[in-house]
């Protein structure tokens, strides 16, 4: 029996002309209800099979141009690879972009001749910005101080010139979200990402202003309190928060949290919108149809009033508007206030999260962005940990130091029980850090089955973009096609977007029970009316249909003859 049936696809593929005219007669009313069922079976292994040969063909084709850099990057170039989970908006837009910002802002501002960095026109920024539109000195020298192109000659480390950026062309950002977001998106929808989380600090630093105004002890005296006296004071402190800044105005005529964060992404994305032509459907751009959440930043350098204002707010944010999915604390994490107030900063975190308010809201956290002598050892033994166990971090980005923790097997064990995916961002790893190649965590997260995604950090700065982490996955850390695959859709499997995944199993990627029958990249009309129900309900589920429609076509156009 159970041979016969093992040639069942090939029976339907063989006779399925005379099966339809059997089905067709009056004769078949008796058979139908059992048949049916088995010529269903019969066609979803056949195109499960016909997927299958169709990425093992991609997969060898793979192998054949791995080796061979320009045929590679065009490859990846074309590869769908769903989303990015980290990339720092102001970072992430090219220093030629601001150059030419700067040159029309109004009021006018003007370079630092020895630093290069931007300002307000006086004795010290005294050179016009706009004089690099016609000075091709200044102009690649501007380019070369905002940015880690020929950062071997800066005369700083790779870690000072990245961070020392941020300062120096900063106020040629100022009010161009909406630019910069467009900016973003044009680059990305580009190279086949359809996903983005931008962090950014959405409310202009009301909730800081709103900490700024509490009274607290020192930082040093708070990381002495012991854990119970800590909680009872952070609950105190988070009610006047939300009476005076987050939830309320500090005065009648502020708006608070809120009301600013509501405000700001209104007005960003309307500009936005504007810049791509979405109104326009002629015009639009292939961006407009990229889905695009944000992370609320937490500045972990910041006092740790302020920093827990932030966080506050973060948290009262997430509740109130659903296009802030996450926070996550930024800064360098070797600075000396993120250093000492870490595992302060962990517990808040704890204290907020296990708060019912909160239990919805999501965390993921820089965590081990560091290197040996960055810090002094000890600094490198828990700040993944912490930022997993203390932080609840659903996903943490960069875990460079993953080895160098206590008892890293332990830890990476966990990760994998807890599916904490890690952002790895290749490029920004070896600029900052110096860490590349063997150096890299990468394949032991993979060999210890910790999800991971790829993700391009401040992709304007470090001069990268999606499709060269991919190569650099490939040509430096052996990553192949199947891998790369598993890394894009781990990236929508662990988004925060919200709704249920397409994926009943997602380390099998075994489809949700409801599109069991669906086949990706089919014609609607050949999607169940079911399926097409649990889509439209689900946003992650529809991203997650809407990239393996992207594979299965992209598997199935290879260059001619391979």
């Amino acid at each position: 029996m159970h041979r016969h049936l093992s040639r069942f696809p090939q029976f339907v593929r063989e006779n399925s002309g005379e099966l339809l005219q059997f089905i067709a007669s009056r004769h078949s009313r008796m058979f139908l209800s059992f048949l049916l069922p088995w010529l269903l079976a019969g066609n979803i292994q056949v195109a499960a099979q016909s997927r299958a040969a169709a990425e093992q063909k991609t997969a060898r084709y793979f192998d054949s141009i791995k080796t061979q850099p320009l045929e590679l990057y065009a490859f990846l170039r074309q590869m769908p690879k769903g989303g990015d989970l980290h990339l720092h908006l102001s970072g992430s837009i090219y220093a030629e972009t601001f150059i030419e910002w700067a040159a029309g802002a109004k009021p006018a501002l003007c370079v630092n001749p020895a630093t290069f960095a931007l300002g307000s026109c006086d004795d010290t920024f005294r050179v016009p910005a706009g004089q690099a539109l016609r000075d091709g000195v200044l102009y690649r020298r501007m380019v070369d101080a905002w940015s880690m192109r020929n950062a071997q000659l800066a005369g700083l480390s790779g870690h000072d010139q990245f961070f020392d950026a941020f300062a120096k062309f900063g106020p040629a950002g100022n009010d161009r979200f909406g630019e910069m977001v467009a900016d973003v998106a044009k680059r990305a929808a580009s190279e086949r990402v359809s996903y983005l989380e931008l962090m950014l600090t959405p409310d202009n630093g009301k909730s800081r202003e709103a900490g700024r105004k509490q009274e607290w002890p020192s930082d040093e005296e708070i990381n002495k309190l012991p854990v119970a006296e800590l909680m009872t004071f952070l609950a105190k402190k988070r009610e006047e928060l939300l009476a005076g800044g987050i939830l309320q105005p500090l005065s009648g005529s502020q708006t608070s949290v809120i009301q600013e964060t509501k405000l700001t992404l209104d007005q960003l994305e309307a500009r936005q919108r504007e810049a791509l032509d979405c109104a326009d459907a002629a015009k639009a751009h292939p961006a407009c149809r990229l889905t695009i959440r944000y992370v609320f930043q937490v500045a972990r350098s910041l006092p740790l009033r302020e920093a827990f204002a932030q966080m506050v707010g973060a948290m009262e944010v997430m509740k109130a508007d659903a296009r802030v999915v996450a926070l996550n604390l930024v800064q360098p994490e070797d600075a000396r206030p993120a250093m000492n107030n870490f595992t302060s900063q962990m517990r808040m975190l704890d204290y907020l999260a296990a708060l019912r308010e909160y239990q919805n809201n999501n965390i993921t956290l820089h965590a081990g962005e560091l290197a040996p002598g960055l810090v002094p050892p000890e600094g490198l033994r828990f700040h993944i940990r912490d930022s997993v166990r203390l932080g609840r971090a659903k996903r943490i980005g960069h875990g460079v130091d993953i080895m160098y923790e206590d008892n890293p097997h332990e830890l990476l064990k966990e990760m994998a029980a807890k599916r904490v995916l890690v952002e790895v961002c290749l490029t920004s790893n070896d600029g900052i850090l110096g860490v590349r190649g063997k150096e890299h965590p990468l394949p032991i997260y993979l060999k210890h089955g910790v999800p991971v995604a790829l993700a391009t950090d401040d992709l304007g700065i470090s001069r990268s973009e999606m499709t060269q982490e991919y190569a650099k996955a490939v040509k430096e850390q052996g990553i192949g096609y199947v891998q790369l695959k598993t890394m894009a859709r781990n990236s929508l499997e662990h988004a925060f977007i919200g709704g249920e995944s397409y994926w009943k199993d997602a380390r099998r990627f075994t489809p949700t029970f409801a599109c069991r029958n669906a086949v990706p990249g089919s014609t609607p009309d050949r999607v169940s009316p079911e399926c097409q129900r649990f889509l439209e309900g689900n946003k992650r589920a529809r991203l997650q249909w809407d990239l393996e429609t992207a594979f299965a076509r992209f598997e199935r156009q290879l260059p001619a003859g391979k």
